[in-house]
């Protein structure tokens, strides 16, 4: 299974430790799925999970967070965009989601988000589906 997570999903992941968004995480980590990611979807994960209002939610660090996202990279699938199919969302951010789908063949885009990515994704047959589905998909191809 070939999953991207948005960035909603990875801040949910260090906000809640109880979460299905932490849950992907951690199968990612464990390489239960393939975890797929561009450089720009990287430094847009670190952009937003180093602010200060997410670290205080989630008790890490600038630092703490740099070593997870240095974990997270060591364990992707890096999705080199060699073609950018923008625009197809209406917002550019969830474009940077999609073309790293596409790019990387993804199955599925994981995210909070389902209504604003559907049909942008369907049109590369993309599957858009929510982390406790996603989660509920990674224990099904185990």
């Amino acid at each position: 299974m070939r999953l991207v997570l948005d960035t909603a999903t990875m801040v949910a992941a260090i906000r809640s430790d109880a979460g299905a968004s932490r849950r992907l995480l951690r199968g990612a980590l464990d390489r239960r799925f393939t975890l797929l990611a561009s450089v720009a979807l990287l430094i847009e994960y670190e952009s937003v999970l180093t602010r200060q209002d997410h670290r205080s939610a989630s008790g890490l660090s600038v630092d703490d967070v740099q070593k997870l996202l240095d974990t997270v990279a060591s364990v992707i699938e890096p999705v080199s965009l060699d073609y950018a199919w923008r625009p197809q969302l209406a917002d550019p951010d969830d474009d940077m989601v999609l073309d790293a789908a596409i790019n990387g063949r993804a199955d599925a885009i994981v995210t909070f988000n389902i209504r604003d990515f559907r049909e942008g994704a369907a049109r590369f047959g993309i599957r858009i589906v929510s982390p406790g589905n996603a989660v509920r998909m990674m224990k099904e191809s185990q």
